[in-house]
């Protein structure tokens, strides 16, 4: 414990700064910072703070404040009494305080404010002397306190949850809405004293009926009522909630901030007001806000009244044709102008401040750093890098990975998403939103989507045979997968939005009807909207909006992270036009060229069918002629996409799935491949079931076809290596990275090496050239592999973890079954992430770290990168920084958010090494 458990701020000093926000929490840290340093000593209500760390002894003691507590709070009380001239609980002058939480980090779901405490029956003709004889004035007062103290501190502190949205400040709202009805006036202000009065009176009878005790009428109960509440608050559901989602330390604590109340209630010369030194929206270099006048603080937020414009640039459709605070009351906005550039210069960042203005006289009650979109605070922290205000390691630190996602895709329009419930809610697995029809098979997404319809394919799970109805449609939703399942894989590989794994689907395609659990049924098409980076769906059209117009402001913001990341950004890129849009990213390589996808989507047939022709091949005759067959498909794909690269590496996969999922299902394309094979389809039947597997993640895959089919390997050696002779015979310049998958022993890969260099020194002598620079490695999936390291590196040159495999194999968890158990497991906190989200550190990392020294004690040049779905996820990417890595492999619409989240993960190296220097 600190000896120190109360800090003071007021009249020009304060015993705290800014950079105490661990002890004071960002709002008493401000507080201090705002009425206490010499640059600034602005208008602040004195007041004090109690710090974090009573916050965590109250949690440690059984609920109990340390010694000594209650006599630093009278301290500072008495001192605040003597700035303002009043006394806490005198009935002839009364000192009135707010009661404020104050967490290091702005926490939704902590305890809402609590305004005019000291208020009594006794104080209440004092307040009416100062206010000149205002008594409408003080009973609107009381009967807020009763509001706000009977819901923050008798209700939600205590840990009532009451039923059916009936608390006790809904039920108070409910009197007070039927005295307007009664009255017939529609605005809260429309009321006299009388009926404000009459309303304090029964206010108290129902708080004493619905909690079964009485508003307490002491000063001192109220103020320790308060206090207690804020502490109660810090463990409230909301608030533990919000710490789970963002990863916030349960150990923090809360401060209490109490400070002395000023009224932007008092008449036609008072108002309250929320404003940013900047557009909190779009960043623009503009000050932004709104205010109201007759009202206090809660008022603004609480959407009771339409806010007036503080000036004309914060003009909506809104509140166009109120009067702007400039022109109502031009001395004190002026002051307030020139406050907030002072208080933007001062933190170097986008302030959110709030003011009370009474009988004309301005007071700042608080400003902490303003929350942004993704848009904006992109263009702020470029804007400010070029006004000199902050340096580009700082823009850099600004911007989190979320709010760039943002500037990537379509987004729902934020007010439209908030007055709208959510129907289910599944994994995010596709970014951005997207609105259409339901339909439930690709072949009615690929119809509609030809009549220029737009559409959501809504299925139990998708599988290869969906590719074209997936591209067709808008967006992709599934009852079952995680995700790394074929929809998540593929829609994030596109940018395309989607849900998966939304288990409240019940899908009927013989009704072509979806039944979700808690909203009935939903026929074809009928329209929803996905939320892909939440992972919701709603019912109907929304409203949506593009994020991406500060194109050119996110191409010089991305420059900024360049000059600071040192791991390479490569992509995941299957085709030509994959590679050209992962380049416009700024991707600096493919590190994983999947030859399979070329059996897939558009113009796929003629090449699948030659594939299947060779799956179902029963002898090498049959075989060899397959290949042969397929050797010029490959290679033209190939081609095609070492040509968009432009000589930058591209990381090359020999085909890698279980065969069987390349196995027809349709009868007529079976009957087609028996004709072509010259067999009966009972020999077919036999052939398509003898590639049946128990476990075929575990099965006939990857380096084993090559070792039991070297033809295979061989065609596709051949079909990168001529594809690269071709375009160097033509002046390109082209870099293929041989990569070998599922081996778990050196000698899978020598095997096959074999075949690669006898391969090389034919195609050098046909095209009549002297080296194909390249190179010959590995894709670490397997446990073992890990563990064998150094004896693979003798052979590979480079190892790319496919760490989606890797962490099926370490957990032995099925990525596509997790959904049965995975959201419990999160929940019950046994798993603190999702694995195939973020690398697992412990145990999937352990090996990784493994794997690269042990690799790099044999090989010292080994290359090392990751090119499972982890490599876009930015704790992911920290952890292959710090593992050592070259580079990391992502999507092409996450290379810009592994680019930042690159940079970023530099600068948290150099702040734990200054951490553990100290």
């Amino acid at each position: 414990m600190s000896k120190k458990n109360v800090y003071f701020f007021g009249g020009g000093k304060a015993d705290g700064n800014e950079s105490m926000k661990n002890l004071l929490g960002g709002k008493g840290a401000n507080l201090a910072e705002m009425a206490g340093h010499p640059s600034l000593r602005l208008p602040v209500p004195p007041g004090f703070t109690i710090t974090t760390e009573v916050c965590t002894y109250y949690y440690q003691n059984k609920k109990k404040y340390p010694a000594g507590l209650k006599e630093e709070v009278a301290k500072a009380l008495k001192k605040v009494e003597a700035i303002m001239g009043k006394s806490f609980g005198d009935p002839s002058d009364p000192l009135l305080v707010s009661v404020r939480s104050g967490a290091r980090k702005s926490m939704p779901g902590m305890m809402e404010t609590v305004l005019n405490v000291g208020l009594t029956e006794k104080t209440i003709p004092g307040l009416i002397k100062q206010s000149g004889g205002n008594q409408r004035f003080v009973y609107d007062a009381y009967r807020r306190l009763m509001m706000m103290y009977s819901d923050v501190v008798m209700e939600k502190a205590a840990g009532i949850e009451p039923k059916d949205e009936m608390g006790i400040r809904r039920q108070l709202e409910r009197i007070m809405d039927a005295r307007k009805k009664e009255r017939g006036v529609k605005n809260d202000v429309d009321l006299n004293v009388e009926d404000l009065k009459y309303l304090c009176a029964e206010f108290k009878k129902k708080i004493r009926e619905v909690l079964g005790q009485e508003f307490p009428d002491d000063p001192m109960a109220q103020l320790w009522g308060g206090i207690g509440a804020v502490f109660s608050s810090w463990n409230g559901k909301r608030a533990v909630a919000y710490r789970n989602i963002e990863h916030i330390p349960h150990e923090w604590g809360t401060a209490v901030n109490v400070q002395t109340m000023v009224f932007g209630n008092m008449g036609n010369d008072s108002a309250t007001g929320v404003a940013f030194t900047r557009n909190p929206g779009n960043g623009d270099a503009a000050f932004y806000g709104e205010y109201l006048v007759n009202a206090q603080g809660e008022d603004v937020v609480a959407g009771i009244r339409t806010p007036a414009p503080i000036n004309q640039y914060s003009q909506s459709e809104h509140n166009k044709d109120l009067e702007t605070l400039e022109r109502k009351m031009p001395k004190v906005y002026k002051e307030l102008f020139d406050i907030q550039k002072r208080l933007e210069k001062h933190y170097h960042d986008m302030q959110d401040i709030e003011f009370t203005i009474e009988k004309g006289r301005l007071f700042m009650l608080q400003c902490r750093i303003g929350k942004r979109n993704g848009p904006a605070a992109v263009k702020i922290a470029t804007d400010m890098v070029k006004e000199k205000l902050i340096d580009k390691t700082t823009a850099v630190s600004r911007v989190t990975p979320e709010q760039l996602d943002e500037l990537l895709h379509p987004i729902i329009n934020p007010a439209e998403e908030k007055a709208n419930k959510p129907m289910a809610k599944g994994l995010p697995a596709g970014p951005g939103a997207a609105c259409g029809m339901i339909v439930f098979t690709s072949a009615d997404a690929i119809r509609l989507s030809k009549e220029g319809k737009k559409v959501i394919l809504v299925r139990e799970e998708t599988n290869p045979e969906d590719i074209d109805g997936m591209r067709a449609a808008e967006a992709i939703l599934t009852a079952r997968g995680g995700m790394t399942s074929h929809a998540a894989l593929v829609a994030r590989g596109w940018g395309k939005c989607c849900v998966v794994g939304c288990s409240a689907l019940e899908i009927d395609l013989s009704k072509k009807e979806v039944e979700i659990e808690g909203a009935g049924a939903l026929h074809e098409g009928e329209w929803i909207t996905l939320n892909g980076t939440k992972g919701l769906v709603y019912k109907g059209q929304l409203k949506m909006m593009d994020a991406s117009s500060e194109n050119e402001i996110l191409n010089e913001f991305l420059k900024i992270c360049d000059g600071i990341r040192t791991l390479n950004i490569r992509t995941n890129a299957d085709t030509p036009e994959d590679a050209r849009k992962a380049r416009q990213f700024g991707a600096e390589g493919i590190g994983l060229f999947r030859t399979e996808h070329m059996f897939y989507g558009k113009g796929s047939e003629e090449p699948l069918f030659k594939l299947r022709k060779m799956i179902m091949s029963s002898s090498l005759e049959e075989r060899q002629k397959a290949v042969g067959e397929l050797f010029g498909h490959v290679k033209s794909d190939i081609k095609a996409t070492l040509e968009a690269m432009e000589g930058l590496p591209v990381t090359i996969r020999l085909l890698d799935p279980p065969l069987h999922e390349f196995v027809p299902h349709q009868q007529q394309a079976r009957e087609t491949l028996a004709g072509s094979l010259n067999i009966s389809m009972e020999e077919l039947e036999k052939r398509s079931d003898s590639l049946a597997e128990s476990n075929p993640m575990m099965g006939h895959r990857g380096v084993r076809l090559g070792v039991t089919y070297p033809e295979v390997s061989e065609m596709q050696f051949r079909a990168i290596l001529e594809a690269a002779a071709e375009l160097l015979k033509a002046g390109k310049k082209v870099f293929p990275e041989i990569m070998i998958p599922v081996v778990c022993t050196v000698k899978e890969l020598t095997d096959q090496l074999d075949i690669a260099k006898k391969v090389y020194a034919e195609v050098l002598n046909k095209f009549g050239l002297k080296k194909i620079d390249h190179m010959f490695g590995t894709m670490i999936e397997i446990p073992r592999a890990a563990l064998v390291a150094d004896k693979i590196a003798e052979v590979a040159s480079f190892f790319s973890f496919g760490t989606n495999d890797l962490t099926q194999m370490t957990f032995g968890f099925s990525r596509d079954d997790i959904g049965a158990f995975l959201p419990e497991y999160l929940k019950k906190g046994i798993l603190a992430d999702d694995p195939f989200q973020t690398i697992d550190q412990e145990g999937v990392g352990e090996l990784i770290a493994t794997g690269i020294n042990r690799g790099r004690k044999t090989n010292k040049k080994l290359k090392v990168g990751i090119c499972g779905e982890h490599g876009g996820d930015p704790r992911s990417i920290g952890f292959c920084y710090r593992a050592g890595m070259n580079y990391v492999s992502c999507s092409p619409f996450r290379v810009p958010i592994a680019r930042l989240a690159a940079a970023r993960a530099v600068l948290a190296n150099k702040t734990a090494k200054k951490g553990k220097k100290k």
